[in-house]
């Protein structure tokens, strides 16, 4: 798993040298480019009208007493659906497939499925004045390995509201789950996640991302504070437009036994309309 941590670090090193040289000569894109912009800003926003399935993994150390580390993968496809003349129906799932190492001296590892939670957001076709917003319901389904799951069943509201121009995308997106059905031995779920973010694209598609995934748990009364910061850039591999992302994060917040930093990369296969 180290030698994952140092692979990745590398990258992400190897990846910003290129983008910060395409900063310096922004006003110089090819109509190709711009193209691939296009891309890049409608992935900065969540409700975009495009197909996108991202494949994101997330290395994150240090849980536990025995330091041990975690890598997940989420499994995250965007499907919007036409809903009349002037309305979108987003659809986000996401699916995580974990692999944890020893936590806790001689306890042992294990990999599994985590919980699945999607969300649904009704979005209007046009943009006005830049403001793009979407809402709906969010799902949580007990889908996990012992262990990986709450085991419950969960609903609650999602909303997402951003502002798009000039190359820059910033915004919010949250939502609330409570639980209402599922294993009654187990703790109930009341947790609110908050997602602002704020991108730099850049005309030769190059994205700089800052953003923080923070959750409260209203249970067990704790934060979850990860700071991310994620370089991306669109590529065509034959005439499949890809975006690949690398990241790290720092964690300004967490429970106990909870992990301290983390590294990030994201491979995403888009099908534009």
């Amino acid at each position: 798993m180290k030698a994952c941590v140092v692979a990745l670090s590398g990258l992400l090193a190897a990846l910003a040298a290129p983008a910060l040289h395409a900063q310096e000569n922004e006003t110089a894109a090819t109509p190709a480019e711009s193209s691939g912009a296009d891309l890049a800003e409608q992935l900065a926003n969540p409700v975009a009208n495009l197909i996108s399935v991202p494949i994101q993994f997330n290395y994150d150390c240090c849980y536990g007493p025995a330091d041990g580390d975690r890598l997940t993968v989420n499994i995250q496809p965007v499907i919007p659906l036409s809903v009349g003349k002037d309305w979108n129906l987003i659809t986000r799932t996401i699916l995580p497939v974990i692999s944890q190492g020893e936590t806790v001296e001689g306890a042992g590892g294990m990999t599994g499925l985590g919980d699945v939670v999607q969300s649904f957001f009704l979005s209007p076709k046009e943009a006005k004045n830049g403001l793009v917003w979407g809402v709906g319901p969010v799902m949580l389904y007990p889908t996990g390995k012992t262990g990986f799951s709450g085991e419950k069943w969960g609903a609650g509201p999602t909303v997402v509201v951003l502002k798009q121009g000039g190359g820059m995308t910033l915004g919010l997106l949250a939502n609330h789950i409570w639980s209402y059905a599922g294993d009654s031995h187990r703790p109930g779920v009341s947790a609110t996640f908050i997602q602002p973010f704020v991108t730099k694209t850049l005309p030769d598609s190059t994205a700089f991302t800052l953003n923080t995934e923070t959750t409260r748990d209203w249970k067990s009364k704790t934060w979850t504070v990860p700071l991310n910061f994620v370089v991306s850039h669109v590529y065509t591999i034959g005439k499949q437009p890809m975006s690949f992302a690398l990241g790290a994060r720092y964690y300004a917040e967490r429970p106990a036994g909870g992990p301290t930093w983390g590294l990030r990369f994201v491979t995403t296969f888009l099908f534009p309309k």
